[in-house]
């Protein structure tokens, strides 16, 4: 049976392909990537902690084996990058959470042509209603989650922020800046955080880019 396999490990080398067709815009993103990476406000290696959870949620397998791998030169330990894993995780499931607010105001044909309401939030501790075990299970995961551990409760905020970014939940991203001020996370840093996620959320459209030359070489 031929290999039928869409992601393979040493495909990767590909990836200068695909600066020949599109040099100069290449050439931008990865100076854009590397200074989003760089040193700053947020240490290279915090920020690599960060790239690691949002490549989680973009579900870029190269991009998770080139961060996981910066970030293992960097000193990180395998206790943070698994608890950077399941803020993302947390992260994600929020994101499909708060919007079951949508879903209750859908159901009952709440009328308002203003989807992102602040105050559709309230309506979060109705979903215990319908799924109370479900909601309590999901509440004690999503604490346990964000508690001071391997990473510290302020870096977990720092990368809640940048994943709520590549989710695109604004209530997340409501909750967890006014979160990450409450702890004494700068604006810059702030920042920095948005622009890792920005960077790789580009950078895993970018990877993928070699699935689109094997597809279209086959």
């Amino acid at each position: 049976m031929a290999n039928d396999s869409l992601y393979q490990k040493s495909k990767i080398s590909r990836i200068g392909e695909l600066g020949k067709s599109a040099a100069e815009a290449n050439k931008a993103f990865f100076a854009f990537d590397k200074a989003a990476l760089a040193d700053g406000a947020i240490t290279e290696r915090t920020k690599e902690i960060i790239a690691v959870a949002c490549a989680h949620v973009t579900g870029c397998p190269y991009c998770i084996e080139i961060h996981v791998g910066n970030a293992k030169k960097l000193g990180v330990s395998k206790e943070e990058i698994t608890e950077a894993v399941l803020v993302a995780t947390a992260l994600k499931a929020g994101s499909a959470f708060a919007h079951g607010t949508h879903a209750l105001n859908a159901y009952d044909e709440v009328e308002a042509d203003n989807l992102y309401r602040a105050e559709n939030m309230k309506r979060m501790t109705e979903l215990k209603d319908y799924a109370p075990d479900a909601v309590k299970g999901f509440f004690g995961f999503d604490e346990s989650a964000m508690k001071d551990g391997a990473i510290n409760k302020k870096d977990k905020e720092l990368i809640a922020v940048a994943v709520a970014h590549i989710t695109g939940c604004a209530y997340c991203i409501n909750i967890h800046t006014k979160n990450a001020k409450r702890l004494g996370i700068t604006k810059e840093e702030l920042v920095e955080s948005i622009f890792v996620a920005t960077a790789l959320k580009a950078g895993s459209a970018l990877a993928h880019g070699i699935n689109a030359l094997n597809a279209y070489d086959k």
